[in-house]
């Protein structure tokens, strides 16, 4: 998939500390932001590997003028999937380090220089996320992530999920070359599967800060996530089967039901919560505006050509 072009100015690059892999299937108007984020990171020894799906709707073109040379655009024309895109990023990756990216979501500026020092403090860490705020298409900020801190917290009930959020992960690059993603990924859960699969032998922490946007839809799709729920409860009962486990298969099945009432009532009620936004504390909401301000200057100046 690498084009020879590709590969040998790689090669004569030097080795970055951290990879960054960002799949991306019709990424629309999010994607700039998003690229742009990780260009002016505190921390700026890094690869990005920006893999295309076979996306049809030329989003790329809108990145083509950012002249940073640690930026490598990777097209096949085939459509594989998120998890099979992210074991060819995992196996390319030259980084000590490998980290996530969404196509919509966006970084904050210290977000790796944060993550690699919690790495170098905890020479047994192996994965790391970081805590989030929720913005929508707006860019509005709209809510929090939820998200547990320690590995005891993320860990303590599987048959819940993990409060651990997929975009912000930063990990050792041998630890996901070890568990790698499950192909074909099970429906929007690759993150829960291989959580699921590597816990035990793992170990996983939160940086305690917000340094991430995490961009979702106001509007809920009940179709949507009454299938994601369906495929959480199929990797974890395949799983719980393995270990023998079985009080946790029926506590899943258990939590499937409660969460899918919850779901409903929301999808009643969201018109509601559209009303009545919720109050944010400057702690939360200052560095977000900041944030989105610089990447505006950005674009005012002299383009992203950085």
């Amino acid at each position: 998939m690498v084009r020879d072009d590709i590969s040998e100015r790689r090669n004569k690059q030097q080795v970055p500390f951290v990879t960054v892999a960002m799949p991306i299937f019709n990424a629309g108007n999010y994607l700039r932001m998003a690229v742009l984020s990780i260009v002016i990171q505190t921390e700026q020894n890094w690869e990005l590997l920006i893999i295309d799906d076979g996306s049809t709707d030329n989003a790329l073109e809108s990145i083509r003028d950012i002249k940073d040379s640690r930026i490598y655009i990777m097209q096949d024309g085939e459509n594989k999937g998120l998890a099979q895109r992210l074991n060819e990023a995992i196996d390319l990756a030259r980084g000590q380090y490998f980290a996530r990216m969404d196509q919509d979501d966006v970084s904050y500026p210290e977000r790796f220089e944060r993550q690699i020092k919690f790495f170098q403090s905890n020479v047994d860490l192996d994965l790391l996320a970081t805590r989030s705020i929720l913005i929508d298409q707006n860019n509005q900020l709209v809510g929090l992530f939820p998200s547990s801190i320690t590995h005891e917290q993320i860990c303590a009930r599987p048959w819940m999920g993990f409060h651990f959020p997929h975009p912000t992960w930063m990990g050792k690059t041998e630890w996901f070359r070890k568990f790698h993603y499950k192909v074909p990924g099970p429906y929007l859960c690759e993150d829960q599967e291989i959580l699921l699969r590597s816990f035990r032998g793992s170990h996983f922490l939160t940086v305690d800060e917000i340094l991430f946007a995490y961009r979702i839809k106001r509007d809920i799709n009940l179709q949507k996530l009454f299938r994601t729920r369906k495929s959480v409860l199929k990797v974890q009962i395949r799983q719980f089967m393995k270990t023998r486990e079985w009080k946790y298969i029926l506590l899943a099945v258990a939590v499937l039901s409660g969460r899918l009432v919850m779901d409903c009532i929301k999808f009643l009620f969201q018109k509601l919560s559209h009303d009545h936004p919720v109050g944010f504390s400057t702690y939360q909401l200052q560095p977000w505006q900041s944030l989105l301000k610089r990447i505006s200057d950005i674009e005012k100046s002299s383009g992203a050509a950085l």
